[in-house]
């Protein structure tokens, strides 16, 4: 086989720049690449993610960096090894190193899908939940800061619209029995099956559940399954997958044990997250997409510094 010679091509980035000066991120935002995560099962598979890399130019003279050398790096990295502290340390300083003294800082943003299986509350299914996640690092004077954010769908129901319908529901009792001393239970009980029993509802409404955190530099991977366990549980209803009618039954029950304003369910929230011990500080914020008004209700919390 008669080879080609390689041929010199010419390399304008590594000429003097027009107008000197330091920038302070050049890069590459929304790259189309696979990433290797962890199934919930342990087995590596790959999903496909957006991810933005940048560097800073240092040198002011310097007309560009090299984008090629931080794409590469990244389409190896991000489809052996799952992110975490050690493994984005590593491509973060691979790509400050590509750059041969043009950069002394790096940055990463991955965002992808992650689906997890989630149980029905009866009926023995169960059906899998897309959580929206985003990992941000950078490494700076060898200091590696990683975050974590992700986003939840839960249901609230109103604690005010609650008291006015148990209102409505006891007057209406009192009118329909007035005058009668002593009723069966099975009376009751029938009348409060039928229509006339619920003469009001409250309102509810799905929301949603913004976090975001600092992980500690100690805790390697990413606790994801592990947060999202715990801010669900603490808010008692997550909205569901596979839903049989004894399902929606116990998702109408978990609603009324857990009557919330978006302030119950931001301080929920924190309090999830205070106890997590992979994080190091966080922000939340919960938005209620209300059913009565035309406008969602919000509140937003995070840790001390």
């Amino acid at each position: 086989m008669i080879q080609t010679p390689a041929r010199h091509l010419p390399d304008v980035a590594g000429d003097a720049a027009r107008a000197a000066r330091a920038l302070d991120w050049v890069g590459m935002d929304r790259i189309a690449l696979p990433i290797r995560l962890d199934a919930q099962d342990g087995s590596p598979l790959l999903v496909p993610a957006s991810v933005d890399v940048a560097v800073d130019l240092v040198n002011p003279d310097a007309r560009g960096i090299h984008m090629s050398r931080l794409y590469l790096r990244l389409q190896d990295a991000l489809a052996s090894d799952a992110p975490g502290h050690a493994m984005l340390r590593r491509v973060l300083q691979d790509c400050i190193d590509s750059q041969q003294g043009l950069s002394s800082r790096a940055r990463v943003a991955i965002r992808y899908g992650h689906l997890l299986r989630r149980p029905a509350l009866a009926s023995g299914h169960s059906g899998w939940k897309t959580y929206p996640v985003e990992v941000a690092a950078e490494l700076a004077d060898g200091r590696l800061a990683l975050d974590l954010a992700f986003s939840l769908d839960y249901s609230s129901t109103c604690p005010a619209s609650a008291a006015l319908s148990r209102q409505l529901n006891a007057e209406r009792f009192a009118e329909e029995f007035a005058g009668t001393s002593q009723l069966p239970v099975a009376v009751v009980r029938d009348w409060l099956a039928s229509p006339r029993g619920l003469a009001a509802t409250p309102h509810a409404q799905r929301s949603r559940a913004d976090v975001r955190v600092r992980l500690r530099p100690t805790f390697d991977g990413l606790p994801l399954e592990a947060l999202v366990d715990a801010v669900e549980a603490a808010l008692g209803t997550p909205v569901q997958t596979a839903v049989k009618r004894e399902d929606e039954q116990a998702f109408a029950a978990l609603n009324a044990a857990n009557l919330m304003f978006c302030e119950d369910a931001a301080r929920r929230v924190a309090a999830a997250l205070q106890a997590a011990p992979a994080v190091e500080r966080f922000e939340a914020t919960v938005s209620h997409f209300e059913s009565l008004h035309a406008h969602d209700a919000v509140a937003r919390v995070s840790s001390a510094d």
